[in-house]
């Protein structure tokens, strides 16, 4: 048997490694070592940046990436952060407590397939149509793992606000909200979106100094803002269509 080796086997082993840290986050989550259950989040979501940059890289984009990109993504970003929301709040409320924790999955392969669908070209998009399944899951693993598991921080630790989590963080993925894609960490990237880039440099350097605290209040803002902006661009359309189509 003669096997076939493509220069599309680099970024589908990167797309790979991400749902193997999937896999170990859902492991380290059910030995209750959650922060490693976070990381293993965390290092899937930089696998999943760099497969796409790297496959356009060595022009290796192709439809196959993109489906099993989205399968892996359904693990690490949908399945992972559910089950991390069921082991640390909801496993106390029995059926309804897992029907909330597993609401984030089920947005997340709901906007996932949308995506796929709708998919019209290889290239970086500038929105997304709903919050991207990667940004819902670091929403949620920073609120569960700076706010929630943190009891000397419990300014969002009160009894329902994991079900305002869940619900809102699930709503914003399969609503028709435009987010803006983050800026590619190249020249042309850069030059596009500079005010963009400089706010995501900010972001980092805030996380590192607060230790990630500042990650949850930053994806709040993300989600919030746009969907303010969303909200009046359709305000605006609905008063005054004619100029909206000008």
């Amino acid at each position: 048997m003669n096997l076939r080796l493509t220069k599309s086997i680099v970024p589908n082993l990167l797309t790979l490694a991400n749902l193997y840290c999937g896999f170990l986050s859902i492991v380290f989550a059910s030995n209750g070592d959650f922060e490693k259950s976070a990381l293993a989040i965390l290092l899937g979501a930089f696998f999943d940046m760099f497969d796409g940059i790297v496959a356009r890289l060595i022009g290796a984009a192709s439809e196959l990436g993109v489906q099993l990109d989205s399968l892996c993504d359904a693990i690490t970003f949908g399945l992972a952060p559910s089950y991390m929301l069921y082991k640390m709040y909801f496993y106390q409320f029995g059926s309804f407590g897992l029907f909330c924790s597993a609401l984030p999955a089920i947005a997340g392969v709901v906007r996932l397939a949308r995506f796929n669908v709708q998919l019209t070209s290889l290239e970086d998009k500038k929105f997304f149509t709903g919050l991207p399944i990667p940004s819902a899951a670091l929403s949620i693993v920073s609120y569960l793992i700076f706010f929630l598991g943190n009891k000397t921080s419990n300014i969002l630790d009160f009894t329902y606000f994991p079900f305002f989590v869940s619900f809102v963080i699930s709503g914003v993925m399969v609503s028709r909200i435009k987010y803006p894609n983050l800026p590619r960490p190249s020249k042309s990237g850069i030059k596009e979106s500079p005010v963009s880039f400089i706010f995501l440099i900010i972001i980092i350097i805030a996380t590192i100094f607060t230790n990630g605290i500042v990650v949850f209040p930053a994806m709040v803002l993300y989600i919030v803002a746009f969907s303010l902006v969303h909200f009046y661009n359709w305000i605006r359309e609905y008063i005054d269509p004619e100029d909206d189509e000008e």
